[in-house]
């Protein structure tokens, strides 16, 4: 019998979820239920029968998990108790306590919990669709996959910050990363495409979304990545500013009279292209480049520059670097940013195709060039089928 896991992954108003046969790796179900908690929610079920759409009231998580069993029971695939092996929840912060997926009880219910101050603005979110899917499904395994347990392999020189060591142990500040599981899934694949053992392959990925981070990845292991305590840290994104002088908030609260709350909500949700540019998607910051826009171009040009900086720190980082792969929805989607973060990089051993290179990219493929010393690639991430197969090797253990 086939094994299925139910993928879920919860955020403050909405449900993501996919229902995935772990053997042949195909989403037999794909889902989302969005706007949670507000008059009406929007609900997507992609199923056998196509695609379902509806809008009702969802005035929670558990409201959430329970119209998703009726999609399924009224749209198919059916449920079978028998085929689903596990319910696998992806959570953003497992501090250092979980270097790999854990099984759902109580006792790491509370764990999530108490780290909800490393991730204030997810692990609440997660935490409350792993309690409404427990709820659904009591006699299932449930399995949680943290976005920090493939960076607990961090150096203690990669995650140590430099103030007071007693302050930082006494509230556990320090580098823990984010998308590790989009970068493990990643590294994994390239190191396939290259026909080498991850193991023996020294990768630098790129997971380029709305929210971005770039992994060292040496010998199928992270040793650094750009996201620090929280994913405000490292690149360029959407709305975060990414690196920033410290003193900046500092500064601001001094003389613009800027609270905490105002740092936070303008460094988390009003920086990034958002703040440079007026938009937050590229494909937006194209278009007004196009137009002549010059604060756009600037914009364009700080991203890319940034993703360069960390690309060439990598290279020194690792010493030898094998591949250098673009995923997510930027790094899967956008010619523009792929071609200028490597253009001058030819000194390095990377040498982009740009005929390669050119549209977006559905399918694993190769936009180097031919004799390239680095191999680029583009690898479309499944962080659903790495949390399910993860589930699964866990349950079967």
């Amino acid at each position: 019998m086939s094994e299925h896991v139910l993928v879920v992954n919860s955020g403050s108003s909405s449900i993501k979820y996919q229902l995935i046969d772990v053997e042949t790796g195909q989403a037999l179900a794909v889902g989302l239920v969005e706007r949670i908690g507000q008059p009406v929610a929007a609900i997507r079920h992609d199923g056998p029968d196509g695609r379902t759409t509806l809008e009702q009231p969802v005035p929670d998580h558990e409201a959430g998990i329970a119209t998703i069993l009726d999609l399924f029971a009224q749209h198919g695939p059916h449920l079978d108790p028998e085929s689903i092996v596990a319910v696998g929840h992806r959570v953003v912060q497992g501090g250092d306590r979980f270097p790999g997926p854990a099984l759902v009880d109580d006792a790491v219910e509370a764990e999530i919990a108490d780290l909800c101050t490393l991730a204030p603005l997810h692990n609440p979110a997660n935490l409350a669709g792993i309690r409404a899917a427990r709820h659904a499904f009591p006699d299932v395994p449930h399995v949680v996959v943290f976005d920090t347990s493939f960076h607990t392999t961090l150096p203690p020189e990669a995650y140590t910050y430099a103030i007071d060591r007693d302050l930082a142990r006494r509230y556990a500040i320090r580098r823990y990363g984010a998308h590790g599981t989009s970068h493990k899934y990643v590294a994994e694949r390239t190191a396939a495409l290259l026909g080498k053992d991850p193991a023996e392959t020294n990768v630098i990925v790129a997971h380029l979304g709305n929210g971005a981070s770039i992994t060292a990845v040496r010998g199928g292991r992270s040793v650094e990545t750009s996201m620090g305590l929280t994913p405000l840290e490292g690149l360029v994104m959407g709305t975060r500013s990414g690196d920033i002088d410290p003193a900046v908030v500092f500064h601001l609260q001094r003389v613009a009279g800027m609270s905490t709350d105002q740092s936070d909500d303008l460094l988390n949700r009003r920086s990034g292209m958002l703040g440079l540019t007026g938009s937050s998607d590229l494909r937006d910051v194209h278009a007004a480049v196009e137009a002549g826009d010059a604060d756009a171009l600037l914009g364009l040009k700080v991203y890319c520059h940034r993703l360069q900086h960390y690309i060439g720190a990598y290279y020194a980082l690792l010493g030898r670097v094998d591949a250098l792969t673009f995923t997510a929805g930027v790094g899967e989607n956008d010619e523009i940013v792929r071609l200028r973060a490597l253009t001058g990089l030819e000194h390095l051993g990377i040498v982009v195709d740009p005929e390669r290179n050119a549209g977006r990219k559905t399918t694993e493929c190769v936009i180097s060039a031919d004799g390239s010393p680095i191999t680029v690639f583009v690898v479309p991430t499944n962080e659903e089928l790495e949390i399910a197969r993860q589930a699964v090797a866990l349950v079967r253990a």
